[in-house]
């Protein structure tokens, strides 16, 4: 590690470095020199608890999804707190009372709120990239004072929608609402709202990622994958797309592409399973059909049927 040579004060050249402290210290004169050293050394590992906790220098990393970003400190764990004895013992109980006492109201919304958005966020199997900024969303949300006067579930919905949108993890407003039990329409103007006041600009959503779910759902093939998607980029050039829900849109382009394929589903299989319904899935199969000249490719496959 390099390091000063001569003290800057006294010349003296008898100088101590603290590998504890990251300290370089003058033996002469009791300056010290440096007092942020960084250590470069390699990196040691831990093979049982003992030697983690002797040679520990770091916790766990910083993280939005606890409500004080996991750095803070609890008086003792219940367990730990029976090793003592009865004086003792009731001592730290009181400390951890008070403890609870002291923290904010900010503090006491984030436990209960973060505790809701991992269940949420386990139920729809999100990535926790997406459960860590959904978090981040909430946690500005209660600071700018935007929770007040709505629930709760509401504004975690709300924050996990925009986090699955910025992530383009695709998850309709119909998952959202039956896993947080919140009406599809409040979510909906819950994460408007938040999205508003934190400035957080979302593209629109693309109906091409939906497909993979979709055709999963409904057991198709790859191929009936592939040709939907086709059928979707010819509709963007089209501008079928704009102005409508992405969810129908990639629902209908799979029922069509089905069909040429020969693996008929019922639209109302394929209502469900996108969460719109069936007159929708009609119009916008009826428009693909007129615009996109796909009558064509469906005749072949009755053709080759018979």
């Amino acid at each position: 590690m390099h390091y000063v040579k001569k003290c800057p004060e006294c010349a003296g050249i008898n100088l101590f470095l603290n590998r504890e402290k990251g300290e370089v210290i003058c033996k002469d004169c009791g300056l010290v020199i440096e007092d942020k050293m960084v250590e470069f050394d390699q990196e040691w590992g831990e093979f049982d608890s003992e030697t983690g906790e002797k040679k520990g220098r770091t916790g766990a990393p910083m993280t939005y999804t606890q409500y004080d970003q996991g750095l803070g400190t609890e008086v003792g764990q219940k367990a730990d707190l029976y090793s003592f004895g009865a004086k003792d013992r009731n001592k730290f109980f009181r400390l951890r009372k008070w403890q609870y006492r002291i923290s904010t109201a900010i503090e006491r919304n984030l436990k209960l709120a973060l505790a809701e958005l991992k269940r949420v966020s386990s139920y729809l199997k999100l990535p926790k990239s997406v459960e860590e900024e959904a978090a981040r969303i909430y946690t500005l949300a209660v600071q700018r004072g935007l929770v007040r006067g709505r629930s709760m579930e509401s504004v975690v919905a709300g924050a996990l929608y925009a986090s699955c949108r910025r992530h383009e993890v695709p998850r309709t407003l119909d998952e959202l609402s039956e896993a947080s039990g919140i009406e599809k329409k409040e979510i909906g103007r819950t994460y408007r709202f938040i999205t508003r006041e934190l400035g957080i600009s979302i593209l629109p959503s693309n109906p091409a990622d939906y497909i993979a779910r979709f055709a999963s759902s409904l057991k198709l093939s790859a191929e009936t994958q592939s040709k939907a998607v086709e059928i979707l980029e010819k509709a963007q050039k089209a501008e079928l797309t704009s102005g409508r829900g992405p969810t129908g849109i990639a629902a209908a382009s799979l029922y069509v592409s089905a069909l040429i394929h020969g693996e008929k589903r019922t639209q109302r299989e394929v209502a469900d399973v996108a969460g719109v319904t069936e007159v929708t899935i009609r119009n916008r199969y009826k428009e693909l059909l007129d615009e996109l000249s796909l009558e064509k490719e469906i005749r072949k496959t009755k053709k080759k049927k018979k």
